[in-house]
């Protein structure tokens, strides 16, 4: 991986520290007059962060994630090095930047169609039911 690659997911501020990528959220300052004695802190726990090397097509990526989403994060590298191994396969030329964009494209391409078709269903849903209660109202006068 060239250190392009690397910085642009795991960026260097000037002053040497690491910065990661999903951002933690900093403890919230206590306010209060200074003429208080006593200052209040409200202390919210950090969520554990973890560095996890995640490899698409090959190329490994250091992601800093919390523990607890790790397991999520893992299925959702499989899902798109497995897609973005068979865009490899199909097109073995191609850079590995083009491969994750053609990934990004064609996933997003997916997630569109998925709620086309849950808004075309609830749209069906909606038909049905008010079919429905005609049918019922229309019963319910005959009887």
């Amino acid at each position: 991986m060239t250190d392009d690659h690397k910085n642009s997911i795991e960026k260097q501020p000037q002053n040497g520290q690491q910065q990661n990528i999903s951002s933690k959220p900093q403890p919230l300052a206590a306010t209060g007059s200074s003429s208080s004695s006593a200052t209040v802190k409200t202390t919210i726990p950090e969520p554990q962060i973890k560095k996890v090397d995640i490899a698409i097509a090959g190329v490994t990526y250091p992601i800093y994630c919390p523990v607890h989403e790790q397991e999520e994060l893992l299925s959702a590298v499989s899902y798109i090095n497995n897609h973005a191994l068979d865009l490899k396969r199909d097109a073995p030329s191609l850079s590995q930047e083009s491969i994750l964009v053609l990934c990004c494209l064609n996933l997003y391409e997916k997630i569109h169609t998925n709620q086309r078709s849950d808004e075309d269903r609830l749209q069906q849903d909606k038909q049905s039911e008010a079919l429905l209660n005609k049918i019922m109202k229309d019963a319910q006068s005959v009887l």
